[in-house]
């Protein structure tokens, strides 16, 4: 006769919550996300032109050439693939996000893609051209009064529909591969391999999540590259003063104007250690940098891409300075067509009180003369 505890140990609790039909379905779902990326060329790596005697070259990732305009596409391809292969993304429940930009649009077209919904939450005071594109790629918009509740009611609405709140401010950093595989820091380094100085002395990039510049830093420190970072923050960003205060409860009291950058607090993707170097960059001098993008390589670009390279700009003045050679590399963000009544319109400058004259009469002197001023 057997007793109490040899019978309680001789059993095993076993839950098999195996789905078979759930696992083909996400088998499918990743393969489509693959295949998107397998089918995207490369995006162009741009060359500015400067004067030949600085022997300096300048670069551009111009990441406005991906299906959905943005560099946005390829953070959106990250996190999908993270939330379906974590097991969160579920078939027939919502992918939520907490955004009214090119993330929203991004993501509302891999949602399409994979054919699950997806709910932008954002403020009511988006453009109708941002959202246009987020319902054409089949996304629905979400809209409260106060932006500073984006967060909370995009956690409330994933509670209350079982679907799956993505959180881009919290997984960029985390959800793509830093150690190489097609993210945009081995991508710069394969296309700059044959180029006269294939290793940059400086990467400027801007930061909305983080997730950019925290990917393009680890992939350079595991590379064991020489290569700097330099983060160029928008005003009524909180990034730069947290990072020069090592305070991770910095925030800022107004949101930003420079589309797609810039953040009011510190979030989790933002991983202030793997950065050089910051600079806190005028909204002016943005647009006077995307404006002076245009008269060089007849592209326009959005505020963000005039961010980083008013930042460029700075670091090659200090390179012609010195009497230093070598290469730097910014992003080309997204698209200028979509800032046509802000960026590259004279009546929103003046609405906001922005004078560019200053700005772009340094920026041309610069590309001059190579001087930066005081």
């Amino acid at each position: 006769m057997s007793t109490t505890h040899e019978s309680a140990a001789a059993v095993t609790v076993d839950v098999d919550r195996s789905d078979p039909a759930y696992r083909s379905w996400l088998k499918e779902a990743v393969r489509k996300v693959q295949a998107d990326a397998n089918r995207s060329a490369d995006t162009h790596l741009l060359r500015f032109p400067l004067p030949e005697k600085w022997g300096i070259d300048l670069y551009l990732k111009d990441e406005s050439t991906h299906p959905t305009g943005s560099l946005k596409h390829r953070l959106a391809r990250s996190l999908f693939l993270y939330g379906l292969c974590n097991g969160w993304i579920r078939p027939g429940k919502p992918v939520i996000e907490a955004s009214s930009g090119s993330t929203a649009v991004s993501e509302a077209y891999f949602a399409k893609l994979i054919g699950v919904p997806f709910i932008a939450v954002m403020p009511r005071t988006t453009s109708p051209e941002k959202c246009r594109l987020i319902e054409f790629h089949g996304g629905r918009c979400h809209f409260v009064d106060d932006s500073r509740t984006m967060y909370e009611e995009a956690a409330a609405l994933a509670e209350r529909t079982g679907g799956h709140y993505m959180d881009q401010f919290t997984y960029a950093e985390r959800a793509t591969d830093w150690r190489g595989n097609n993210n945009i820091a081995e991508s710069m380094y394969q296309q700059l391999k044959l180029e006269r100085y294939p290793e940059p002395a400086w990467i400027v990039a801007t930061a909305g999540t983080g997730g950019t510049s925290a990917t393009i830093a680890r992939y350079v420190h595991y590379m064991q590259h020489d290569t700097r970072i330099c983060v160029a923050d928008p005003e009524n960003s909180c990034f730069f003063d947290g990072w020069t205060h090592h305070d991770p409860n910095a925030t800022a009291d107004c949101g930003s104007r420079i589309e797609g950058i810039g953040r009011p607090r510190m979030e989790p993707s933002f991983v202030p250690g793997a950065v050089d170097r910051m600079m806190k960059v005028p909204d002016a001098a943005s647009v006077a940098a995307v404006r002076a993008l245009e008269t060089a390589i007849g592209r326009k670009a959005g505020g963000s891409t005039g961010t980083g390279l008013w930042s460029a700009f700075k670091i090659i003045a200090e390179m012609v300075a010195h009497d230093r050679t070598g290469s730097v590399v910014t992003l080309i963000c997204d698209p200028g067509e979509r800032y046509l009544d802000k960026y590259y319109s004279d009546d929103w400058l003046a609405a906001q009180g922005l004078d560019i004259t200053p700005y772009s009469a340094a920026i041309e002197r610069f590309l001059a003369t190579g001087a930066w001023p005081e």
